[in-house]
């Protein structure tokens, strides 16, 4: 987390194209959490994260912006939908669902890092196991000389474990009949969930047989890692940083907050709009939520809302939601130049991706500089003619060019192509100008 707020800035813009006054204002705020973390304890738990709404069109890079900005800080992340949520009382999800979510996301998140920690030691151990298997420990009665003789052996047969040379050679092992059988359903009340949570204690405790599998010994390192990482990890150790992790790191991105917005204009509205909104607020506040592997505090939980605001203003949220988003960033939507950089000056651009896909099939293929400004030109005519989608456009424009040569590529193995400006036109230019193949096509 020990980024400043311009190098958070400078990851940001490998792979998001301007949208200067989002990255900073996002920046600034991961970074304040990171002070947050720096002064004396009882100062902590008053200085509250800066909320985020962000004011956009689809496609303009606002997902993007959070969802890259958790992945490079390590911190648990999870988009959900405004609009998938209903107040108490009715049939769907519950806004307290969404922390349970993240709680589960900072689990598997923790449990990785924890595993890649003790990684060496996993497989020292998945090694010992199989090595036992091929060739079994002598007894303690043996000679000295006898156990020279198998340590040599044993340390040959390591080394051709360790280089795959006994991947195909079948051996038998135990592994456990049921491990880990554990249905999490965050729709389900909390009652629920704690009877479901004993009962997968009492049914993993009774299943503790083994059971004997004949398998490769390249599947055999599989199944046995799992089983020797559930052995060595700390599980309690693992369950205490993830909550702790999840409460001063975790990040929500509630995508579609202008959708539970409802304008006074409008009598047509559903009423449990703002019934979702009044759920929302004591989570966005500061709560305790119970989840399956304790209670949440969502006090310092970041809370990144964003909309598109065709239909409703953000003024048309309750004023106390309004409140606790106090930073309000509004994203700008794409020309025809920031549509080409998005195409060139990204890491793992579109136009990248094709080729590596297309490489697979031996198919070399090449974009003209020409033919990448036209892909930007079009995509900015048919988001001008029909629904602005920003830069998701661009999947569609690229793959009505492309999906010829990726059907037939099968048949051009060993061949250069080159996109011209020409293929472009020959394959886009009829469809921008009929405005009804652009609006059914792209």
């Amino acid at each position: 987390m020990d980024l400043t707020p311009k190098q958070i800035v400078k990851h940001l813009d490998d792979y998001i194209i301007g949208q200067k006054e989002a990255k900073k204002t996002i920046a600034l705020a991961l970074r304040n959490r990171y002070r947050r973390m720096k002064v004396e304890p009882e100062l902590q738990e008053d200085i509250m994260p800066k909320n985020i709404l962000m004011i956009g069109n689809t496609g303009v890079g606002k997902t993007e912006i959070a969802r890259r900005l958790a992945k490079i800080m390590s911190l648990p992340f999870i988009k959900v939908e405004a609009s998938k949520y209903t107040e108490v009382g009715f049939v769907g999800r519950d806004v307290e669902s969404m922390v349970r979510d993240l709680v589960f996301e900072s689990m598997n998140l923790v449990n990785k890092e924890f595993k890649d920690l003790i990684k060496d030691q996993i497989e020292t151990e998945v090694n010992k196991q199989i090595i036992e298997k091929i060739l079994p420990p002598l007894p303690k009665t043996a000679s000295s000389s006898a156990q020279e003789s198998f340590i040599i052996t044993y340390n040959k047969m390591e080394k051709k474990l360790i280089n795959g040379e006994l991947d195909d050679k079948i051996i038998q092992i135990e592994i456990p009949k049921i491990t880990n059988i554990e249905v999490i359903d965050s729709t389900m009340p909390m009652d629920m969930n704690s009877i479901q949570e004993n009962l997968n204690k009492l049914f993993s405790g009774i299943n503790k047989e083994q059971v004997k599998k004949d398998v490769t010994i390249k599947n055999a390192k599989v199944l046995l890692r799992n089983s020797a990482s559930e052995n060595l990890l700390d599980q309690e150790a693992i369950k205490l940083e993830a909550l702790k992790r999840c409460e001063n790191g975790g990040i929500i991105f509630l995508d579609e907050i202008d959708k539970i917005a409802t304008s006074k204009k409008n009598n047509n509205q559903d009423p449990s709009k703002e019934g979702v909104q009044r759920d929302l607020l004591p989570i966005v506040e500061g709560s305790t939520v119970q989840t399956k592997f304790g209670q949440i505090k969502t006090d310092h939980i970041l809370f990144i809302a964003a909309g598109a605001f065709h239909v409703s203003k953000p003024s048309d949220l309750i004023p106390e939601l309004q409140g606790r988003f106090p930073l309000r960033v509004e994203l700008e939507n794409l020309n025809e130049d920031a549509l080409y950089k998005i195409l060139t000056n990204t890491k793992n651009s579109l136009l990248r991706q094709y080729k590596a896909l297309l490489k697979v099939e031996d198919l070399v293929l090449e974009f003209e500089d020409d033919a990448i400004h036209s892909f930007a030109k079009y995509c900015v005519e048919a988001n001008e003619k029909i629904e602005d989608i920003g830069a998701r456009r661009l999947y569609t424009i690229i793959e009505k060019v492309i999906e010829d040569i990726s059907f037939n590529a099968d048949e051009k193995k060993g061949q250069k192509i080159i996109i011209t400006k020409n293929l472009v036109q020959d394959k886009l230019s009829d469809i921008i100008k009929n405005e009804d193949l652009t609006r059914y096509i792209l």
